[in-house]
């Protein structure tokens, strides 16, 4: 049996279980690691079960649980490893050091290599020990000197500080274009338009059951076009109606890029390739990621009908919206 539950969609936070008959797998972790565990036990979902968690891109709505969540299910967490770069430089913000400071650390480790010197020439030591020893103690300083001022980054491959922010149980990649699977679970990456460091979609295949998950995309591209034929089950993204975005109390800067072609869908984008680029085949269409400021849900799903009007079918196109504040009840297959 496979099982498909929405669990939150929305600038808020997004997250969407996937399962098999033996693997389960969390789509985005958007959700505090509370809020996510009620809301599967709500759903019927057993958090416990969870084999591991898949990204699709690095802003914080679709990751702000992630760490806390990984850790106590102790599962591995999936990027692109640009997406996995850009999150942990989000975590780990760097240190700004001005000139000044830059100069008085300079001079207060000049002082003390001085000092040690001297030390090192009061206690009779021979030239080449002392300059070997200043050298030592020279290299030291500096690496501790920069690892205090400018905190690193933990290499994805081996985190070696369990309380650092960015330390999961196990990080794996994957690349947009490159098929992988994780248990019985096949999944399917691909670009998509957007404003992140390497932001996917995916369409997700189990017991041969296809499922299409597609949302912040600001248009829909032709290899997107491509990737949702033939999928059983198509979530994808209806964000904005045009008048209520333009009209809206967002500054003109927020609404230029949700406008731009890596910003989000609106629904009259959604509902032209309902109409014109969609094959009609998915037994299931879940409009997702509504904004709660910008859309009201009868007029995401008013349009949408409208283009899927003339594909009537009692056993494909059912129409359901996924929610920012409660979770969409398990499709099984």
């Amino acid at each position: 049996m496979v099982r498909f539950t929405v669990l939150a969609s929305g600038s808020k936070g997004n997250a969407t279980v996937v399962s098999g008959s033996r693997t389960s797998i969390l789509v985005d972790c958007g959700l505090s690691c509370r809020e996510l565990f009620r809301r599967m036990k709500l759903a019927g979902e057993e958090p416990e079960a969870l084999d591991a968690i898949v990204i699709t891109h690095e802003h914080s709505d679709h990751v702000n649980g992630v760490v806390v969540t990984a850790r106590k299910l102790g599962i591995p967490v999936y990027f692109t490893e640009a997406t996995h770069r850009a999150w942990m430089r989000w975590l780990s913000p760097r240190r700004q050091m001005s000139y000044a400071q830059w100069l008085e650390l300079c001079r207060k480790q000049a002082a003390e290599r001085q000092a040690e010197a001297d030390a090192s020439t009061d206690e009779g030591e021979p030239e080449e020990a002392g300059d070997l020893a200043e050298s030592r103690s020279h290299a030291e300083e500096v690496e501790q000197s920069v690892a205090a001022e400018v905190p690193q980054e933990a290499t994805p491959e081996a985190p070696t500080r369990q309380q650092g922010p960015t330390w999961l149980p196990a990080v794996e990649y994957f690349q947009a274009g490159q098929p992988f699977a994780i248990g019985d679970i096949d999944l399917s990456p691909f670009t998509i338009p957007h404003d992140a460091a390497d932001p996917v979609g995916f369409v997700l295949k189990a017991e041969g059951v296809r499922m299409g998950y597609a949302t912040d995309l600001g248009y829909i591209s032709p290899n997107v076009k491509a990737q949702l034929r033939g999928v059983d089950l198509l979530l994808l993204e209806s964000n904005h109606d045009l008048e209520m975005l333009r009209d809206g109390p967002y500054p003109w800067a927020v609404k230029q890029r949700v406008l731009s072609r890596v910003g989000h869908l609106s629904n009259e984008a959604t509902a032209e390739f309902l109409e014109n680029g969609y094959d009609g085949q998915a037994a299931y269409v879940i409009l997702a990621h509504l904004s709660e400021n910008n859309n009201l849900p009868e007029l995401a799903r008013g349009t949408a009908e409208r283009a899927l009007s003339g594909r009537a079918s009692l056993l494909a196109n059912r129409l359901l919206l996924a929610a920012q504040h409660e979770f969409l009840s398990g499709i099984y297959f």
